[in-house]
């Protein structure tokens, strides 16, 4: 049996934890430069606020019904999230974490006499060690688990738990779900599958294993199977390495001199060589990109990309920071305002697998242990303690993050008091 573990209304209960007051009273967190809604709790969606809605746009009604409006704090959101993933894994050594949210379990013989009360448990102490309140639906199969899930979340909110063991219950559950809802149906498919009187999970599931294979390729048929109970997807205990790596921000405000550029992409390129130190990789290809602001129809546009081959695949941030800056002197523009920037690397091999020659072993070696040191430092003392002096130090250039939340759990200064 699988069990997906889904946090509910993730970035909004995340600033609930330290603001209790806040409970039961709509909240929305905004993205990068207070842009759009990505996370709303639900008495925001049953205000209506949708998915994605422009902030400028819903000002007066936020204002009219109080609605707490936050902007992202992702330190937070992150430490949050690995607080969660250490008490899930107290009752499985066997966790895949899906995303900052969610995390299958593999409960297979495992020592429990009712599955119910064994998921209401880890809910329960989730809930009381971190206070982030969890949503579990557990299956056969990781797709069944999804749909569970969904139930529980949907249909049985106080719950929040649902198994899915007998076919009658499945059979129900899957009857509950739109064709869209399911996971690994993309839009085209749905539409594809609604075309043809499809419009459910449970509808799909009657389909010819031949016909869905050959519209909806071997996806759809391993998603046709997981809904039928066949378990086509086990745990991935260890995440895939990326195989393309993109770092890029949004100014809060716009920029028109060169030197705040090549800062930008300085970060954006030590960003990306820290992620690749994290899973072991290096890259042989680095892209860097400047675009202006489309909606700004009065300023002229421009949007430009420049691909610079490594000479030796690397994660080293200086080399990677020379490449990005090379790239962005050969698409810069005076007369511009720039909007955004951004960095990608891709052709990302495992280190060791990387061919040196006589001559490079040594520096290579001198890198690593460089690196290595700074990542140590920083991970410590904090981010950019230590960092490349082409990034700066003013960060004129950052997010607006008007409405943040202090960073309770990741900076001494943001520690909550409390006066008695």
């Amino acid at each position: 049996m699988y069990a997906l573990v889904d946090c509910n209304n993730f970035y909004a209960s995340c600033e609930r934890v330290f603001n209790p007051k806040m409970e039961g009273k709509p909240v929305v967190v905004l993205s990068n430069n207070d842009g759009c809604v990505i996370a709303r709790s639900n008495e925001a969606k049953e205000m209506g606020v949708p998915m994605g809605a422009p902030a400028f746009e819903y000002e007066k009604m936020f204002e009219q019904n109080n609605v707490q409006v936050f902007s992202s704090n992702y330190a937070l959101y992150g430490d949050l999230s690995d607080r969660v993933m250490k008490v899930l894994s107290r009752f499985t050594p066997n966790i895949e974490m899906y995303s900052i949210d969610e995390a299958f379990l593999d409960l297979s013989n495992f020592p429990y006499h009712d599955l119910e009360k064994y998921c209401a448990n880890i809910r329960r102490t989730v809930i009381q060690e971190t206070g982030i309140p969890v949503s579990i639906g557990a299956a056969a199969t990781k797709t069944l688990a999804k749909v569970a899930n969904r139930y529980a979340k949907k249909r049985k909110r106080e719950i929040g738990v649902h198994i899915l063991n007998l076919q009658e219950e499945i059979n129900h559950a899957l009857t509950a779900t739109d064709i869209e809802d399911v996971w690994g149906v993309g839009g085209q498919y749905a539409k594809l599958l609604k075309g043809t009187g499809i419009r459910t999970a449970f509808e799909f599931t009657l389909l010819q294993e031949e016909w869905v294979r050959k519209n909806i390729h071997v996806t759809g048929l391993k998603t046709l199977l997981e809904l039928r109970g066949v378990p086509c997807y086990s745990l991935e205990q260890v995440p895939p390495a990326k195989q393309g790596i993109c770092t890029s921000r949004s100014f809060g405000t716009l920029v028109t001199d060169y030197t705040t550029l090549q800062e930008s992409v300085a970060t954006f390129a030590s960003r990306c060589s820290e992620k690749l130190r994290k899973q072991h990789s290096v890259a042989a290809m680095l892209q860097v990109f400047v675009h202006t602001n489309p909606f700004r129809e009065q300023d002229p546009q421009y949007f430009n990309s420049k691909s610079v081959i490594l000479s030796t695949p690397t994660n080293v941030s200086y080399d990677m920071a020379k490449a990005a800056i090379t790239g962005l002197k050969m698409i810069y523009r005076k007369g511009y305002n720039y909007k955004k920037t951004g960095v990608m690397v891709t052709g990302i091999t495992p280190e060791q697998s990387v061919q040196l020659s006589m001559f490079e072993h040594p520096k290579f070696a001198k890198n690593k242990s460089v690196m290595q040191s700074v990542d140590r430092i920083n991970k410590i003392m904090g981010r950019d303690k230590v960092r490349l002096t082409a990034m700066g130090f003013d960060r004129t250039w950052k997010l607006r993050q008007e409405k943040k939340s202090p960073c309770y759990t990741t900076r001494w200064s943001d520690l909550l008091t409390i006066q008695v």
